[in-house]
C-alpha cells in the first residue's frame, strides 16, 4: 500500500494503478505504468517501464504527471468453435499470462478467444481449434491435472486433430511432458508442449516465437510428445525436445530448456520453414493406434541424497508406495562399504524399504551421464539391496513420473522392476552421447 499522502495525491489528480504516468526526480525523468505498492517503503512510487522492468522512485521531491488513463479491458470476441486442424489446449502458465495491475502479479489469463488476439498470425500456419482445460501456474499441477490433459489429447485425436499443442507453465513442464509420454503411446499425431519464461506484456517475451514454432512442429511427421522452447537468447529458432529427455535448466533465461543425455528432436523456425532433424524420433503411428493409459500412482516420493542425511528420514518414507533417490555421482548414497565408525549408512534403511515391497529407483544429481552403480562398492551394495536403475540415463523427473506410471500398472515388485528398466518412451538411451552432441 502507498502512504496516505501518496494515495491522496493520486486521488486528487485522477491517477489510478495501471495509468501511464511520468515521474521527474533528481535521478531523471521516467515514464511507465503505475504499479501497486505491495510492501516496502510506502513513500516510493513503483512504475513498470516499457522494457518490462519495475523501478521505485521516491515520491518526496518528485513531480508526477498523468500521461494516459488505462483503457478498460474489453472482453475478447467470441470465436465460433471450428473443426480445426491443430488443437491448442490451455493449461495456464506464463505463456498465457498477463499483469494484474491491482496486485502487480503475473497470472494465467489468456482464454482461447484471446489466443488469436495474442498470436494474430497463427491462422496462417494452420486451422486452429482452441479450448482451455484449466488456468494454473504449473507448480500447482498434480496427477489429476496430468490425467485431464492426457484425456483431452486423446479426445482431440479421436476428433480428427492432426496435431495437439499444450500451453503450459515452464516450472513443471518437463514432468508433464514425461508423464504424457507414458500415458500416450503409439501416437498418430505430434503432442507438443510449449511455454514462455516471460509474460506476453513484456517486450522481451518469447511467447510468440515459441507458440508459432510449436504449431509448426505439430504439423510434422512426429509420433511422440515433445517440448518446444527457445534454443538461444535471441529469436533465431527453437529446439523441439523429446518429452522424456528435457529439463528446465535455468530460472529465467529464455533458453532455459535443454535436452539431457540426448540431442533435441529438431531445430525449428516457422519463419524460414526450417525443420532440421537432430536425432531420431518416433514417426506418426497409424490412425486409431493410440494407446491411452492414465492409470498412475502418485504416492511416490523423490528425495535428494546429501551429506548428513539421516537413516530415520529414509525410514520415514515407508508410507510411500515408491521412492526415487536422486543420488550423488554415478548413483550413490551413504552405504559405508569400509565400515568406518564415523559414517552413518543409509543402506539398512533403504533395504528395509525394498524388503517391505517398496520399489526404490536411482537417478543422479549430476543430471548428465549414465547411472553406473557397479563401478564402486557403494553402488554395488545398493544394487544388492535391490535398488533399480543401474545403466539408466533418465532425468530425476522422468524416473519419478515413470515410477508413478509403472505403479499404476502393477503392485508386483518384480514386474515393476522389469517395467522400470525397459525403455518405454525413449527415457533410456541406447548409447551415451559425448557432451558436445546435446
Amino acid at each position: 500500500m502507498y502512504s496516505k499522502k501518496i494515495e491522496g495525491f493520486l486521488k486528487k489528480n485522477g491517477i489510478s494503478v495501471g495509468d501511464r504516468i511520468e515521474i521527474t526526480s533528481d535521478k531523471g525523468t521516467f515514464e511507465g505504468l503505475l504499479m501497486p505498492r505491495i510492501r516496502g517503503e510506502e513513500d516510493i512510487l513503483v512504475i513498470k517501464l516499457d522494457n518490462g522492468y519495475n523501478i521505485g522512485i521516491t515520491f518526496e521531491g518528485s513531480s508526477v504527471k498523468l500521461i494516459e488513463k488505462a483503457k478498460p479491458r474489453k472482453p475478447p470476441p467470441k470465436i465460433k468453435e471450428e473443426k480445426g486442424e491443430i488443437s491448442i489446449l490451455g493449461c495456464g502458465g506464463t505463456i498465457a499470462s498477463k499483469i494484474e495491475y491491482k496486485t502487480g502479479a503475473v497470472y494465467p489469463a489468456i482464454t482461447p478467444e484471446e489466443l488469436r488476439m495474442t498470436f494474430p498470425d497463427i491462422d496462417k500456419l494452420a486451422k486452429i481449434r482452441s479450448r482451455s482445460l484449466f488456468s494454473l501456474l504449473s507448480e500447482n499441477m498434480n496427477a489429476e491435472h496430468w490425467k485431464k490433459v492426457a484425456n483431452a489429447v486423446a479426445d482431440d485425436i479421436k476428433d480428427g486433430m492432426k496435431g495437439v499443442v499444450i500451453m503450459h507453465g515452464t516450472d513443471t513442464m518437463h514432468y508433464t511432458s514425461s508423464i504424457l509420454s507414458f500415458m500416450l503411446q503409439e501416437l498418430p499425431v505430434p503432442v507438443i508442449l510449449v511455454g514462455a519464461q516471460r509474460s506476453s506484456d513484456r517486450p522481451s517475451s518469447e511467447n510468440e516465437m515459441n507458440m508459432m514454432n510449436a504449431v509448426y512442429a505439430a504439423k510434422r511427421d512426429i509420433g511422440e510428445v515433445g517440448v518446444c522452447m527457445h534454443a538461444d537468447m535471441s529469436d533465431n529458432y527453437c529446439y523441439l525436445h523429446h518429452g522424456t529427455k528435457v529439463r528446465k535448466m535455468h530460472t529465467s533465461r529464455r533458453d532455459a530448456f535443454r535436452s539431457i543425455n540426448s540431442a533435441p528432436i529438431a531445430a525449428v523456425n516457422y519463419i524460414n520453414d526450417r525443420f532440421e532433424a537432430l536425432s531420431e524420433y518416433k514417426k506418426r503411428s497409424p490412425k486409431g493406434s493410440l494407446k491411452l493409459n492414465t492409470k498412475i500412482n502418485d504416492n511416490v516420493a523423490m528425495v535428494y541424497i546429501h551429506p548428513n542425511i539421516k537413516p530415520k528420514f529414509v525410514e520415514s518414507l515407508s508410507h510411500y508406495d515408491g521412492v526415487v533417490i536422486v543420488g550423488t555421482g554415478l548413483g550413490h548414497a551413504p552405504t559405508n562399504p569400509s565400515d568406518d565408525k564415523t559414517v552413518v549408512s543409509t543402506l539398512p534403511a533403504i533395504k528395509r524399504l525394498i524388503d517391505s515391497g517398496i520399489p526404490v529407483v536411482m537417478s543422479s544429481q549430476t543430471i548428465n551421464g549414465r547411472i553406473g552403480m557397479r563401478v564402486y562398492s557403494a553402488g554395488r551394495l545398493l544394487i544388492d539391496a535391490g535398488v533399480i536403475g543401474d545403466g539408466a540415463d533418465w532425468t530425476p523427473e522422468t524416473a519419478y513420473t515413470k515410477l508413478c506410471w509403472v505403479l499404476g500398472q502393477t503392485k508386483d515388485m518384480k514386474k515393476a522392476k522389469e517395467m522400470m528398466v525397459k525403455n518405454i518412451a525413449g527415457e533410456i538411451s541406447e548409447r551415451s552421447l559425448p557432451m558436445e552432441e546435446y
